[in-house]
């Protein structure tokens, strides 16, 4: 017998109470092991300690909620028990979203290309707009425990079900590997072990969080998590804002820097020490060009170069570790001719990108690339510029109404008006870290323009080589003018080390860079947590269950659940072991993914009653392919690594990270295009929308 609604409200008002007490404690818990960590760094403690305990502390933290939290109840394992309060359930989507992209890459992002980088702030915070307007409410309503279920409920048979559970485990997965990439650069940087060790140590953390306890243990940790991320993105950031100009706000003072920013720039394009960094790289990209034009006597003539300098060596009797350099820079070259123009191509690619001014960043105000006023080059760049930020908050904000792993958040709770409200919540905790991120670029640049460039080689601070150690190619300087000092140019800066460096660059003691990485590890790790439950119940619940022995007991379904999560997790951490690209183009690239599978029949779905099962199955398959041969044929490690030879051809001038501008209309065209022409809905489905559409709040 169900309890009366006084009843159940008063449980609910006092559940949030409890919650009220516990996450207060929590935070000043948090706030009270920081500080003494820096109390104990002043006393000597070693930073390798620090960053130790910072892991080993979150983690462990993590893994304990997991344990609390642990179920095999169904409604628990899937969505919660449907009782998280709106604010803690905005809280979970907020940590839900602050992945590894926003928390490390955005703020990079946004350093290494200015204006063109707001992009993702636009897209990603106007996809809310569309998921509180479009998907949220009519989503709880629906009542179930995954997006697949709404397709297959809502349009009859397997079909659109199977093709929801592999557009769930295509775009989640994609999405996962980034964030697992995110928890081995950061526990790398932690713990000083090696990138790939890091990978599989911080994935304990992913494990035990929502292994024992699914939906249920993801959602506490995912609201521990966001109190430790958002608290280690401000802090620093309001620390270098007060450094730099004595105000407490960076988002104030922000186009105060900005301007100080422009200034700084139009003294290093006329800079004479910028000009020659220009000057020997764009040598080094025409050598580069020249060994293209007789690649065999190229090869050879580096191969006799190497061998001479390697036995100079070794007759000088140099030290150690310079023999064995050569040696390696030997044993490295290419073998044969099909290897060594790739390497060329490299080159002369890489040298040419170094031989622009500002290290080949645009200037940080500047909106687009390109110049509306000027000849006919200028004017067509400048469109392709606003062309592309247009597509790629299009497919930013599409996509994010289209992640499996948000929308079911907003089954977890009690009913459809606190759906509403969570939706609202969401924003809010959001925009905490996104008003935040740009003043952080301009603050960090400034710091870099100011402090770093033009000292000397040999006084560098130590933060330059500590990140060169984990990753050469997020962070290496090269004296090429050979005059002892740093140039803006010869500094090469990876956007995905520029939140988890800006402490040490900053001046701030080690324990708040420990904290930073903490945070950021918090971001990847729930990400991570609520993409695994997606990928993991898509194949147990949706595949299995619903498809293939529908018979099989809850328990059965919730073991298998948590055995393919297994899988799955070791699966995504392999791949990100290879480090497959940036993190930013794999999160954007399952944007576009989600947006083209799932926007137009989710939309469809709930406001066309005449949408029907053929229509949905063939535009989620024509969008998906639309979009993914646009990225394999565009976009340079997918045309590497899958051999394509085919000459690149961009349509209309976007980006193959903005692949989805082509697959969403795709999609609805096909959708509304076949549902006309084939059988109409069902008794059921058409009650079903009746139902999601009536004015009944709950």
């Amino acid at each position: 017998m169900a309890a009366p609604p006084g009843t159940e409200v008063a449980r609910a008002a006092a559940f949030k109470r409890s919650l009220d007490r516990v996450y207060a404690w929590y935070t000043v818990g948090f706030l009270a092991f920081v500080l003494t960590l820096g109390a104990l760094e002043r006393l000597g403690l070693p930073k390798r300690w620090i960053g130790v305990i910072f892991l080993l502390a979150t983690v462990g933290l993590y893994a304990g909620i997991g344990l609390l939290s642990r179920t095999t109840d169904e409604a628990e394992y899937y969505v919660a028990g449907r009782r998280v309060p709106a604010m803690y359930n905005g809280m979970a989507v907020g940590a839900d979203w602050m992945s590894a992209a926003s928390f490390i890459g955005l703020a990079g992002t946004l350093y290494l290309s200015g204006f063109d980088g707001l992009a993702f702030i636009l897209g990603w915070t106007g996809g809310y707009c569309l998921v509180a307007m479009l998907l949220a409410p009519y989503l709880r309503k629906f009542g179930q425990f995954t997006i697949p279920d709404f397709l297959g409920e809502r349009y009859g048979g397997n079909g659109a079900r199977l093709v929801g559970i592999v557009s769930a485990i295509l775009c989640s997965f994609t999405y996962l590997v980034a964030q697992i990439y995110g928890v081995g650069l950061i526990t790398a940087r932690l713990t000083d072990f090696a990138f790939e060790i890091g990978v599989f140590v911080g994935l304990g953390g992913v494990l035990v969080c929502s292994f024992l306890g699914g939906m249920r243990a993801v959602t506490w940790t995912q609201v521990a998590q966001y109190i430790v991320l958002i608290v280690a993105y401000l802090a620093p950031v309001v620390w270098l804002s007060v450094k730099q100009t004595g105000v407490p706000l960076p988002q104030a003072i922000y186009g105060l820097q900005l301007e100080k920013i422009s200034a700084a720039e139009q003294q290093l394009k006329t800079d004479a020490k910028e000009l020659e960094v220009i000057k020997a790289y764009r040598q080094r990209a025409d050598d580069a060009a020249a060994k293209l034009d007789n690649v065999p006597v190229a090869m050879q003539i580096d191969r006799v170069a190497a061998k001479q300098r390697l036995a100079d060596l070794r007759a000088a009797e140099a030290p150690l570790p310079e023999v064995q350099s050569a040696a390696r820079a030997l044993g490295a070259l290419p073998t044969t001719e099909a290897e060594a123009r790739r390497v060329y191509q490299a080159a002369k690619s890489g040298n040419e990108a170094r031989a622009r001014p500002l290290a080949g960043m645009p200037d940080h105000a500047q909106q687009f690339a390109g110049n509306p006023e000027g000849d006919a080059g200028e004017r067509q760049l400048f469109d392709d510029s606003r062309r592309n930020f247009l597509a790629l908050v299009f497919c930013l904000m599409v996509g994010t109404a289209g992640l499996p792993h948000i929308l079911t958040r907003y089954y977890t709770t009690p009913s459809v008006r606190e759906a509403r409200e969570s939706v609202t919540w969401s924003l809010f905790f959001i925009f905490l870290l996104y008003v935040t991120a740009p003043a952080l670029a301009v603050l960090v640049k400034y710091e870099i323009f100011t402090n770093v460039v033009g000292t000397p080689f040999d006084q560098l601070p130590a933060w330059i080589g500590n990140w060169a150690r984990v990753d050469a190619s997020l962070m290496s300087v090269v004296d090429i003018n050979h005059d002892g000092v740093l140039q803006l140019g010869e500094m090469k800066i990876g956007g995905d080390i520029i939140v988890l460096a800006m402490p040490e660059i900053g001046g701030l003691p080690y324990v708040i860079s420990g904290m930073v990485a903490a945070g950021g590890l918090a971001a990847a790790l729930s990400t991570a947590d609520g993409l695994l439950l997606t990928i993991t119940n898509a194949l147990s619940h949706d595949l299995y269950y619903k498809m293939i022995n529908p018979a099989v007991p809850t328990s059965r379904r919730v073991t298998l659940s948590k055995m393919l999560l297994l899988v799955v997790a070791l699966a995504a951490a392999y791949v990100a072991a290879q480090r497959p690209a940036d993190i930013l183009f794999l999160v954007s690239a399952a944007f576009s993914l989600a947006a083209a599978g799932f926007f137009p029949a989710l939309v469809l779905g709930i406001f066309w009653k005449r949408a029907s099962s053929l229509g949905a199955v063939a535009g989620m398959i024509c969008g998906l392919l639309t979009t993914l041969y646009y990225m394999v044929h565009n976009q340079v490690g997918l045309r590497e690594a899958l051999g394509v030879t085919d000459p690149v051809s961009l349509w209309w001038g976007i980006q193959p990270i903005s692949a989805g501008v082509f697959g969403v209309p795709v999609g609805f065209a096909v959708i509304v295009l076949v549902s006309l022409v084939s059988p109409a809905p069902g008794p059921e489905a058409l009650a079903l929308v009746e139902r999601l559409r009536s004015p009944n709040p709950r």
